[in-house]
């Protein structure tokens, strides 16, 4: 029986082409890259040091066939070390193996991986070319899709990046098969993030089928996967540099970027924007959008997939104040997201900071009259 694939291209005419191929191992990757006209070139394999033991091997075994030479370059794992340090210091890996424009690297990790390498693709030598290898539910469905690359600067999240456009994204949906539990409840805010501004019935499906899910079965695996990438890659083809619409892909971030950022990164990226998915379903029903019901459903979906919708001991007024230090300002006003309904969701400029300290309040749990709670 053949192996099931899946395969989606992302295009914009004149501008970017990639394919985003979803397959169960690595056996494939080898023919995925050579189509890119590569041989004879050098690539570096970044990892981190969780991953690289498990993966870099298999890969820098495939990949040798392709290339004259494959270097693996292995940074500390964690989100503090998505840092310009430690891009200098890949930087000067590349340098010391004389890497030129026609070489390459591949981002084989998570999201902090994948940002970390696609923001040293962008700048080293004014640009260079690389693929993504995501190992994680999160990154494959997020951060490998869409060119958004970048690193953190004193603990603001992607303060420091450029839009640069993998070549190839290879997901071997194997690894999530050994993902920790929170590592991939963290991939499912995404997931789940995606119904929520573009299409309720994936929503509705993604609740109806979640013991497939969180059990891990294959098939559910593969399409639930494959609908996520559709999602995010037709937004990216549209508004490729966040103009207008690829700001909805923020839904649940503004708050939830704070919260990482006050949390000290010990709360997972996923759980941070679930709970701030869940206070802009709130600050919806406080606007009159969304029925109370449906941001008790939303709550509940999230929570069932073992999500968080507060996160208590925060200062709701540092929740503020974070805020206005993030990247999705625009002229001094927050670009925040709200729902009209699930499924569809708009920018909205006019959120005034009595609303966003009210769903601070409400995402902390610090409120003391009931009669504004869902």
């Amino acid at each position: 029986m053949e192996k099931e694939r899946r395969s989606l291209t992302i295009r914009r005419e004149g501008k970017f082409c990639y394919e985003i191929r979803l397959e169960r191992d690595f056996e494939s990757l080898s023919e995925c890259v050579e189509a890119l006209g590569v041989q004879g070139r050098k690539l570096c394999i970044v990892t981190d040091s969780h991953v690289g033991p498990l993966y870099a091997e298999a890969v820098r075994e495939k990949l040798s066939a392709v290339f004259e030479k494959v270097t693996v370059w292995t940074a500390e794992a964690g989100e503090e070390y998505k840092t310009l340090d430690t891009v200098r210091a890949l930087y000067e890996h590349l340098i010391r193996e004389h890497f030129d424009r026609k070489d390459m690297l591949a981002a084989l990790g998570g999201g902090v991986i994948g940002d970390l390498t696609g923001f040293a693709a962008a700048t080293y030598l004014r640009g260079i070319g690389f693929i993504q290898l995501p190992t994680t539910l999160l990154s494959q469905v997020d951060s490998s899709i869409g060119g958004k690359t970048g690193v953190d600067f004193d603990s603001y999240k992607n303060m420091v990046g450029a839009f640069h456009m993998p070549r190839l994204v290879y997901m071997n949906l194997s690894v999530l098969d050994t993902l920790p539990d929170r590592q991939f409840a963290s991939g499912m805010a995404e997931i789940l993030k995606h119904g929520l501004i573009k299409n309720a019935d994936y929503f509705r499906w993604l609740a109806g089928h979640r013991q497939e899910i969180l059990n891990r079965e294959p098939q559910a695996l593969m399409s639930m996967i494959e609908e996520s990438c559709r999602i995010k890659g037709d937004v990216v083809e549209r508004d490729p540099t966040e103009q207008g619409e690829r700001a909805l892909l923020n839904f649940g971030h503004t708050l939830g970027h704070a919260a990482e950022k006050l949390k000290h990164f010990q709360l997972l990226h996923g759980e941070c924007v679930s709970a701030g998915c869940a206070a802009a379903a709130y600050l919806s029903w406080r606007r009159g959008l969304l029925p109370r019901e449906e941001v008790k459903e939303i709550c509940e979906v999230l929570e069932s997939f073992f999500l968080p919708v507060k996160i208590p001991g925060l200062d709701p007024g540092e929740l503020l104040l974070t805020t206005k230090s993030d990247k999705k300002m625009d002229a001094g006003s927050i670009r925040f997201i709200l729902l009209r309904r699930t499924g569809e969701a708009f920018v909205d400029l006019s959120v005034s900071e009595e609303e966003l300290l009210d769903a601070a309040k409400w995402m902390t749990g610090d409120r003391d009259d009931d009669k504004t709670e869902v």
